[in-house]
Formats: structure tokens, sequence, C-alpha cells
């Protein structure tokens, strides 16, 4: 599946960025390539590979809980797109297509 400028425009508007016409071609160009790239791996023949949860061995590394002081409201929402009094305030995503 190719990336087309109208898809890099969707994902800068879910981000919040501004791209130009002349960044917004080159990013169409650089994620094609990164995708192409990525195709490449369907080459390999994985038939005798095990499958892996993960690649290096590691073991969970619990701290103990603690209850410390929470930020202040104000300086979590003061750079929140939008906000009601107390909360951020975000688009319905659930049952919408």
């Amino acid at each position: 599946m190719a990336v087309t400028i109208s898809d890099v425009e969707h994902v800068a508007k879910l981000a919040r960025l501004e791209f130009t016409d002349a960044e917004k071609k080159k990013l169409t160009h650089q994620l094609n390539d990164i995708l192409s790239y990525v195709e490449k791996l369907n080459e390999l023949d994985t038939s005798n590979v095990e499958p892996l949860s993960q690649v290096i061995e590691g073991e969970n590394v619990f701290r103990d809980d603690r209850a410390r002081p929470s930020l202040p409201r104000d300086d979590v929402l003061m750079n929140a797109p939008d906000r009601t009094d107390e909360f951020f305030k975000v688009p319905k995503v659930i049952g919408e297509r």
C-alpha cells in the first residue's frame, strides 16, 4: 500500500503539524521509500525461525509504589488544545468511522 499526499495531510492534521506542499511531497516519497525497504522483509524465509516475544532476555524490575504529589491542574492543562475547567477535552473516537 503506497502512501499518498492525502495520507500525509491526514497524519499531519492528527499530529497538529503543518507542512508546505514541497514538504508533503518529500515526506510522501520518504515514507514510500521506507515502506518499500520494510517490504523486503517479506522476502526472508522464516519458516525455521522460532517465534519470539522478546528479542533479548530480560526481567521486570519493579519499584516500590509510593504516593507522590501530582502536578498542579492548571500547569497540566496549560497547553491543552481543548479543555473544560478541569479536564482535557478530546473528540469522540468510539463508534465513529
